[in-house]
Formats: structure tokens, sequence, C-alpha cells
């Protein structure tokens, strides 16, 4: 029997790389969408693990290669009117290597210090989420989303 049968699961993954009291983040141009400041991230391409396609995201949008990454936590929407759960799973970098890239796909890649964050723009999910990679422990964040609205209906957040 499966729970899930009939579910869309969509599976990401972000990854925060930190280097002493600054970390980099990318500021994603209004054409790619989700516009502002961002850690790097994306799709994991099946049947790669969520570790793999975080270093390959991270190596594909910056330049770097990740080494020892921490799992942080899971954010994930749900969407019951359309049977979709797509899940973030998102990890802290301190040990990498390379050199950043000239023109990267995604937006310019940036080193910013911790304390200039909450200055940024960015979307309101990604700075929900923001203050859970530089804490002890792990986050689960859930957004039920409305889909006839477009908007979230409910929110938990659970931390260890």
């Amino acid at each position: 029997m499966s729970f899930s049968s009939g579910i869309d699961h969509q599976l990401y993954t972000m990854c925060m790389i930190q280097n002493g009291d600054q970390c980099l983040l990318i500021n994603r141009p209004d054409k790619k969408g989700f516009p502002g400041y961002i850690a790097p991230g994306g799709k994991v391409d099946f049947p790669e693990s969520l570790v793999d396609g975080a270093i390959r995201e991270v190596k594909e949008e910056t330049g770097l290669t990740v080494r020892n990454l921490t799992f942080k936590g899971l954010d994930e929407y749900v969407n019951p009117s359309e049977n979709l759960r797509y899940m973030v799973f998102n990890y802290l970098a301190t040990e990498f290597e390379g050199e950043l890239l000239n023109n990267p796909p995604e937006g310019e890649a940036i080193w910013i210090s911790l304390d200039e964050l909450e200055h940024l723009p960015m979307q309101p999910w990604f700075r929900r989420r923001l203050p859970y990679f530089f804490k002890p422990g792990t986050f689960e964040i859930q957004s039920c989303w409305d889909g006839s609205t477009d908007k979230e209906r409910k929110v938990t957040v659970k931390s260890t």
C-alpha cells in the first residue's frame, strides 16, 4: 500500500555557504523569478542523492565545490488541491574550494556579512528560513498552500 499514491513529490536543495562572518548569496534578477538574495540550490535530478544534488547545484550556480555538508532542515510546501508536495532540503557548508564564476547563470554570487542579511531584499519564504541555517540543530517548516487563493493557508515551524 502506498501512502503517497497520486501525490507529485518535487525534491530540491538549498546550500548556504558560510565563510567566517560572511555567507554567499545569489542576487537573482527579476527575469529569473524569485528575485532578491537567495542561497544556491535547485532541483534534485533523479536518481542523484540529495547531497549530490546540493553539491552539483552549488557548483553550477557559483563555481565553488562544497564539502562536508551539514543537514539543517526541511522546508516544504504542500498544496492539497493539486496533490503536490514540494520539498527543499537545506544544507550548510563551511568547507569549499574553487573560484566564483564570472558570469553565474542564476545571478551574481556575492559574499555578504551576516550582520547585513536582514537589510537585503529577499523572498519571504527565504527570509523565514534564513536564521535557521546559523542556529544549532535542525528545522522543519511546512507551508500549506491554498491553490484557489494562491496564498499560504497555514505555516508550521519546528526546530530541534
